[in-house]
């Protein structure tokens, strides 16, 4: 079993097939089972980045096992639907929730992704700032980047196309697919309504490559996922309606469903080199359970 740890949690790869609670055991045998039990209650547990509370919750061979001391499950118990997946001194890689926004709000009071965790990192110096990468929209959950100075978002920001090896989504679009695979290339305009519209010719517009593979589906949904060669404003939405299969509940981009009370769009994985390290990392947010549900 390989550990890893920083002042603030330990991450243990798991090498066997255990239930969680026994594992736990194992790990800590001078603690009581109690104690044990409530390092889970209190949610400082994460299993491949999420947060698991269920003593019996399954762990196979590579499973990663991400445990915070109780001062730094105390810090992220501020943060409202987004979870930290990795944190270190130069980026903050969260998991956002559908629902909440990335950053800007017209309401001041509203707690943003990044409002959220300025004030977390603040709660070591107040002198501490965020600095957003890229963003998500309202409704699409998934991994999103932060930096913690503005020196690490101009390093990220300027080189992104370089910089970003591995840019996956899950997407549920209304309709069955003909074709398990293929790949969806155009020119993305900006309209004053900022709706973004798809041109199958260079009209001076941003230059956009999706590729897609079947995952599942039915007669009613297909479950895909989206390879993004480059990553334009709204991209795969403005791509899924030009195929024909607008992603669910995109009214914006001709969805005439929305099954799931959201868009049907999760950023599952983002891969890319460490402004700092140069080491290529990559994280995942585990795709909601209701996609698949949809498309049995």
């Amino acid at each position: 079993m390989r550990i890893i740890k920083n002042k603030n949690e330990q991450t243990h790869t798991i090498t066997k097939d255990i239930q969680l609670l026994p594992f736990l055991l194992e790990l800590f045998p001078n603690k009581s089972r109690n104690a044990v039990k409530s390092i889970l209650t209190r949610g400082q547990v994460s299993v491949n980045g999420k947060t698991i509370t269920q003593h019996n919750h399954p762990l196979t061979s590579g499973d990663e096992v991400q445990i915070l001391n109780n001062q730094a499950a105390q810090k992220q118990s501020i943060l409202n639907g987004i979870t930290i997946l990795h944190e270190d001194e130069d980026i903050i890689v969260i998991h956002k929730e559908a629902g909440i926004l990335s950053m800007a709000a017209k309401d001041p009071q509203e707690r943003t992704a990044y409002r959220q965790l300025n004030d977390y990192v603040k709660e070591d110096n107040r002198k501490n700032r965020i600095f957003i990468v890229h963003r998500l929209d309202r409704d699409t959950s998934g991994v999103m980047l932060f930096a913690k100075s503005e020196e690490i978002k101009e390093a990220l920001q300027e080189n992104w196309h370089e910089i970003v090896k591995e840019r996956v989504y899950t997407v549920v679009v209304e309709g069955a697919l003909k074709k398990d695979e293929g790949s969806i290339e155009s020119w993305l305009t900006e309209s004053k309504s900022t709706k973004v519209y798809s041109s199958t010719y260079d009209n001076g517009g941003k230059h956009a490559i999706t590729h897609y593979k079947k995952v599942g589906g039915n007669r009613q949904y297909t479950l895909l996922e989206a390879n993004l060669e480059t990553g334009r404003k709204n991209q795969i939405r403005v791509h899924m309606e030009a195929l024909g299969h607008p992603v669910v509940g995109d009214r914006k981009y001709e969805a005439t469903t929305n099954p799931l009370k959201r868009l049907g769009l999760h950023a599952t994985t983002l891969a890319f080199t460490h402004p700092r390290t140069g080491t290529l990392v990559r994280y995942s947010a585990p795709v909601p359970k209701s996609f698949y549900q949809l498309v049995k």
